[in-house]
Parts: C-alpha cells; structure tokens; sequence
C-alpha cells in the first residue's frame, strides 16, 4: 500500500522551550504527526549531537565546555568490544535515548496514550552529520576514523529501532527521520566521501528502520544533490522548499523514480525564523503550488511525466528546519502557519 499524506503535518523536532509537556500536548492534538520534542536550551545532552552519543565507545562528554568528542588517545578495543557485543546481540534495549539527553521522548509516549491517531515520528541525527561534526580530541572528524565510523554508523541504526519500538506501542505507524544537515557541503572540498559511500551509510539507517517495520525519512536544510538522497533505499525525502525547491525539479528522472517506488516529499514550507511573521497560510499554499507547477513543468521538458495531483498526494508538510535557535514567540507562530497551511492544502 501506497501512503498517500496529502499534506499531513509534522515538524523536525528541535523547540527553543525549556520544558515539553505543555507545547507536546498542544502539538500531539493539532498536528497529524506528532513527534517528540528536542530540547537544546534545556541541556546541551539535548543538541543534536550529543543526544545521540551515549553509547557510542570513547565518547567524553565535556560539560564545562559543553562539548561531546572522541578520545582515541588510549585504546579502544574495550569499548569497542562491549559496544560490538551489544549489537551482535541484537540487544537494542541497550540503545536506548537517556532521560537526560531526551526529556521530549517519554513526555511523548505517556501523552500519546490519551491523544488518539494513526501516525507519530522519531527523528536521530544522520551518521554522515555526526561524523563529520563530532571530532576527536585532534579535531579530526570521527567519521574519517574507519573504527569510529562503523560504529556511528550501527549506532544511529540502533537508536533508530529503538524508538521504533516504542513510538509503536502508542501508535500503529512510525516514521523515523534520519537528520543529515551536511548532506549540504557533499561534493565540495568540506566533505571527502563519494556518492557510494554516502549511500551504504544511509542505506544501513534505513535498513533497520525498515527492518522495524516503519518508515524512513530524511532531513536535509539547504541544497544538496538531491539525486544522492533520491536513490538510496529512503521512502520520505524532508526539504526546505522555501528556499531549495526549484533545485529539486533538476531532478526529474530520480524523482520520478523515486515516485514510482511509493516516494514522499515533506515541503519544508514553512518559515522557521522571523520571516514567518511576514507572510500568510495563503502565500505559503500558493508559494509552494506554484512549485509543484514548476517541477511538473520542468519534468516534461525533460520527457518524464509528473502529475501536480501525484506530488499533492504524495506531500507532508513541515517547517523548513529545526526550531532550537528561534525565539518561543515565533516557534509558536511557525506551528500556527504550519497548521493553517495545512489546512488550505489538505485536499
């Protein structure tokens, strides 16, 4: 079966609230897709990095400087050892998100309970984010230490599941999000992996959050090359489309491609800074059916036919990134637009 959102609405995750249960309980009944919520301002164990971190083999935790990194001065083959022993044993218990690191995540679980749905969505962040953004104590990236790579890479598929099983026991269907803000710098001299290796990495993510029976979506901010993303095993593909969705229409095989194989667009529509407190659920509507328009257009000119009602049918509707660095004032407004967009669209 074929999943049809027709613009059901959902967000990224992160809140510049200190505290999830009031905003949580809000958003569980207003929006189609609740998901838990990152709070970073609460406690740095909440950033994006580091709430992902705790059992991963020579991670330190510096509170002073609020900071996770790798030590690899001494040997790792005992952490290694006790992480690789958990995985093999397929003992996904022992990944699980810390109270510390994610307040959002029970808060979640037990308002979900008496708040009736069908969907609910978990989010990690992606490995190729966290290895290249996570260093060790050199300040190389993690991700170009084959060890260390292998196991974020095992980690982030473990956390994964994880939350898959338990976002399942409140609802019947889970998606989970894999966070990939540096797929932006992929193909510059920033980022020294090919178009291969970014795909078995995700395709590993993807794998086990399909093994759970859930789908998998990922996040990418800014312009990347979307034909990458598009041809891995993924089923929803998270852009900001108010900045980056003509990029998308250069696309038009891979989309179509990724169509026919039950694909999903989540339309990052909806400002995420003070820019929202300048526009309308109307303009935003209009502003991204003009887009579907472009993409279709652009794809016959290409010879690869694109239906506007396809991509409607096809389409989630989210704000273009993360809340953790707005202000309260306007992560309220964004939920507002954001709701009220959908509503315009929702057919």
């Amino acid at each position: 079966m074929v999943f049809e959102p027709n613009f059901m609405t959902t967000h990224v995750g992160s809140v510049p609230h200190l505290e999830p249960e009031a905003l949580g309980e809000r958003l569980a009944k207003r929006l189609d897709i609740p998901t838990w919520l990152q709070l970073p301002r609460r406690d740095f164990r909440e950033s994006m990095y580091a709430q992902y971190s705790a059992h991963l083999p020579g991670i330190m935790v510096d509170e002073q400087k609020e900071k996770i990194y790798f030590d690899t001065t001494g040997d790792l083959t005992p952490a290694l050892e006790t992480f690789y022993e958990h995985y093999l044993a397929d003992e996904v218990a022992y990944f699980d998100l810390r109270s510390a690191y994610s307040a959002g995540f029970q808060t979640l679980l037990d308002q979900l309970c008496h708040i009736p749905g069908e969907w609910v969505k978990g989010q990690v962040t992606g490995p190729i984010s966290f290895g290249l953004t996570v260093t060790d104590q050199d300040l190389r990236a993690s991700l170009y230490h084959d060890l260390l790579a292998d196991a974020i890479i095992k980690n982030t598929a473990m956390i994964a599941r994880w939350q898959i099983q338990h976002l399942r026991t409140v609802r019947p269907n889970v998606i989970l999000f894999v966070d990939e803000p540096y797929m932006a710098s992929f193909g510059s001299a920033f980022i020294s992996l090919s178009r291969e290796q970014v795909t078995e990495m995700l395709n590993e993510v993807f794998a086990a959050i399909h093994q759970e029976g859930a789908l998998a979506g990922v996040h990418c901010c800014a312009n990347t090359d979307w034909s990458v993303l598009l041809e891995t095993s993924v089923d929803i593909l998270n852009l900001d489309s108010n900045g980056y969705l003509e990029t998308l229409a250069l696309y038009p095989a891979e989309l179509r491609a990724f169509l026919d194989r039950g694909g999903i667009i989540a339309w990052g529509a909806v400002p995420n800074d003070e820019s929202v407190t300048k526009t309308t659920p109307q303009a935003l509507a209009a502003r991204l059916d003009t887009g579907l328009k472009l993409i279709c257009q652009k794809a016959e000119a290409s010879g690869v036919s694109i239906t506007v009602q396809e991509l409607q049918s096809r389409s989630l509707l989210t704000p273009s990134c993360g809340l953790g660095s707005a202000n309260i004032a306007v992560a309220e407004q964004v939920f507002d637009m954001l709701v009220a967009t959908g509503e315009l669209l929702h057919h």
